[in-house]
């Protein structure tokens, strides 16, 4: 008779696995666009700083409320083109109509309407980055559930956007800050329209790595699921230890790198602490080499001990990391950073940002394929199959955690000054920009990795315990086909 301990792990193909990860590519390209939508609010739109700060911060809660609803929908749906594929084109396209309009549009309505005008646009925005990003998180179950294999995900996704990141930085501060003097209106035009066709490309390609995968066969157990119902949520993250766990160590991380990665703190890092903002976007293509390196050992690694050792591993050498860090920029002199002047301070600060980006992608990257591990979790727990339920429980603690990050960026750069406009390449520095600097870029991050390090603690999907999970699961949908043999 067979057992289920010989039953092979459903393997994706890596090109599948390679091409669904331009997914989470395709809005982090998005992401990018919109990290300057301050830039355009206040500047060519005319609304305040702290307005603009508010509202993002009140508009990335509504994304978290937007997310259970959206995982509903998701596990609810099995059509014709699957589960995956039709959201993700739904996403993309709620998003592209929205923001090309709302860049070319809004600074023409009367005073009176703007603020609403961005309101809405940018709930639209919202609505189909969150189809979108659930699909990245959801899918990944559905794709591979060898534990050996979902790392591949981190790897793919870690390098893509560390070219996409660093291509980004130039290209807006290399390319378009230059070419329009500043983010105008003419700039957010061409920035917005470049960036939607990127996001389309890629979003294509990552249909075409789940299409095979996006079957019932592949979905839990391989058979219709038990009716999930919209109250199950509070159960689900309520018995799920391990969701919670890493709800807490992934949304203390985004909420500590949204506020040291801001657009704004980069412009105070390198256009007014060093009085050098081209090099934001050299340095970005600097440490793309030895960031790819670091990213394939770190996976490799995770392929071999199981993500959540290497999640702690990866950590602790972030933490190491910006502790060199922050010692240079205080002890040293930031001004001598630059690429005409190759001394000690810019070799020093080459080595620390490439090891801190390669360690902080593969830290936080591999916490995608760890939301699937803890779906498989979910199934061997209860029987029940909800990937959009864990993707979007997951992202709604996440979002409502982190959605004060661009908060805390407004009332720290207002704190010094700055209430009625964004700082600027070129402004005076003062002692108050560099501690603002220094804390947003540096003492963010390291308390995150903190409170990632404790929750990390209580997650018990480790190696060994992800092989019963998928024992289990493998034993289930044995019986279900014996029984389904029997029966014909």
């Amino acid at each position: 008779m067979e057992t289920a301990k010989q039953i092979n792990y459903n393997r994706a193909k890596t090109w599948q696995i390679g091409c669904f990860a331009f997914n989470n590519t395709a809005t982090n390209v998005i992401m990018l666009l919109m990290g300057y939508v301050s830039y355009y609010a206040t500047g060519v739109v005319g609304l305040s700083v702290v307005l603009v700060s508010s509202l993002l911060t009140s508009m990335r809660m509504f994304d978290a409320i937007t997310d259970p609803i959206i995982g509903f929908i998701i596990d609810k749906t099995n059509g014709k083109f699957g589960k995956f594929r039709p959201m993700i084109l739904i996403g993309y396209s709620i998003m592209a109509v929205s923001i090309l309009t709302m860049y070319n549009t809004l600074h023409l309505f009367p005073e009176n309407l703007k603020m609403i005008g961005f309101i809405v646009f940018y709930a639209l925005y919202i609505i189909g980055y969150t189809f979108q990003t659930a699909c990245t998180k959801a899918g990944q179950a559905c794709l591979t559930n060898d534990p050996s294999q979902r790392p591949l995900f981190t790897r793919f996704d870690s390098i893509y956007n560390l070219f996409i990141f660093a291509a980004g930085a130039q290209y807006a501060s290399g390319y378009i800050a230059p070419k329009y003097g500043g983010f105008t209106f003419q700039a957010m035009q061409e920035f917005s329209l470049t960036f939607i066709l990127i996001s389309g490309v890629l979003t294509a390609l990552a249909i075409t790595g789940i299409w095979s995968k996006d079957r019932i066969e592949f979905f839990g157990t391989g058979k219709k699921a038990p009716k999930v119902k919209f109250r199950d949520y509070v159960s689900v993250l309520k018995g799920n230890r391990p969701l919670q766990m890493l709800v807490v160590s992934a949304a203390t991380d985004k909420l500590a790198m949204q506020a040291g990665n801001n657009s704004t703190v980069m412009v105070m890092l390198y256009g007014i602490v060093m009085g050098n903002y081209g090099l934001y976007g050299k340095m970005s293509m600097i440490t793309m080499i030895p960031s790819f390196i670091m990213i394939l050992i770190g996976t490799k690694y995770a392929s071999k001990f199981g993500s959540k050792k290497a999640l702690v591993r990866f950590t602790w050498l972030c933490i190491l990391t910006y502790i060199g860090v922050f010692a240079l920029l205080v002890f040293g002199d930031p001004t001598q950073i630059s690429l005409d002047n190759f001394g000690m301070m810019t070799v020093l600060w080459i080595t620390l940002v490439c090891l801190g980006k390669g360690f902080g992608s593969i830290s936080g990257g591999i916490v995608i394929p760890m939301i699937a591990d803890c779906a498989d979790y979910e199934t061997y727990l209860t029987g029940r199959y909800v990937p959009g339920m864990m993707g979007t429980l997951f992202s709604f603690v996440d979002k409502m955690i982190s959605s004060f990050g661009t908060t805390i960026v407004g009332l720290a750069v207002a704190y010094i000054g700055y209430t009625s406009a964004m700082p600027q390449v070129g402004d005076a520095y003062t002692p108050g920009v560099f501690w603002v600097t220094v804390g947003l870029y540096i003492g963010m991050p390291m308390l995150g990795w903190i409170a990632s390090l404790i929750a990390m603690k209580f997650y018990e999907l480790d190696d060994e315990k992800m092989k019963e999970v998928q024992e289990k699961i493998a034993e289930i949908k044995l019986a279900a086909k014996e029984e389904d043999e029997a029966l014909a």
